[in-house]
């Protein structure tokens, strides 16, 4: 019995795994650094005026997605926007499909707590660094790119990684908006032939193993950029 479920149930499940749990992610998760960044670079600006209100945005969107459980962030994209019906501009609401809706919120969310991690690696390099670069002929943005973000990125790979193994975690959650990622389908077995405390169990195997691959890539990953920062302090 327990080695039919294997063999029949546990290639269902690692499909769908790579096919929409590792995907749904992998995309939210680069799209929410894109998100984060901007952000980040947004609330460390020192523009006054009419920027301040864009900052307030920002930092409004941050409070929001930090201070709001995922999955009724979920129910409000998924199940809420098509209430939200606007004549003449939005009469049928905003109607996405499952796996958008999951891509938008996954984003978003990954994005607004990404954004406090790069904007403290950031905040963490030297001022003096930044003076340093404006007395030999540096802009703001050359500096930035140059000479600011690679000593912050440095700094924000462990929390960075740690975020996109939670990520992945997070993505059982999909399941409540009929994403048939890793845990609907072994709620979908489980109600197929009664044995829910296997099929949560190999499924929760499952995802034990994926997040320790990823921590193992997130161990090489240190140790690689630790390595490539003394071979150019060594150069310099």
């Amino acid at each position: 019995m327990l080695h039919s479920i294997f063999t029949d149930y546990l290639p269902q499940i690692f499909a769908a795994g790579f096919k929409y749990t590792i995907t749904l992610a992998i995309i939210s998760f680069i799209l929410g650094l894109i998100i984060a960044l901007v952000t980040a670079l947004v609330r460390i600006s020192d523009k006054g005026g009419g920027f301040l209100i864009i900052k307030a945005i920002f930092r409004f969107y941050v409070w929001l997605f930090r201070s709001t459980p995922l999955l009724v962030q979920l129910f409000i994209v998924y199940f809420g926007l098509p209430y939200l019906k606007i004549p003449g501009l939005l009469p049928n609401g905003i109607k996405l499909a499952p796996f958008t809706a999951g891509i938008i919120t996954f984003s978003l969310n990954t994005g607004a707590y990404a954004s406090e991690t790069i904007r403290a690696a950031i905040q963490s390099v030297p001022r003096e660094q930044w003076e340093a670069a404006a007395s030999i002929g540096m802009n703001r943005g050359k500096t930035l790119r140059r000479i600011i973000l690679p000593q912050a990125l440095k700094v924000s790979i462990p929390p960075l990684s740690n975020s996109f193994i939670g990520l992945v975690k997070d993505t059982s959650l999909a399941a409540s908006i009929t994403i048939v990622e890793m845990f609907e389908v072994s709620q979908q077995i489980a109600a197929e032939n009664y044995q829910p405390l296997i099929m949560y169990s190999l499924v929760a195997l499952v995802y034990a193993l994926f997040c320790s691959v990823l921590s193992w890539l997130q161990g090489w990953l240190e140790k690689a950029s630790s390595r490539h920062s003394k071979e150019s302090e060594a150069e310099a």
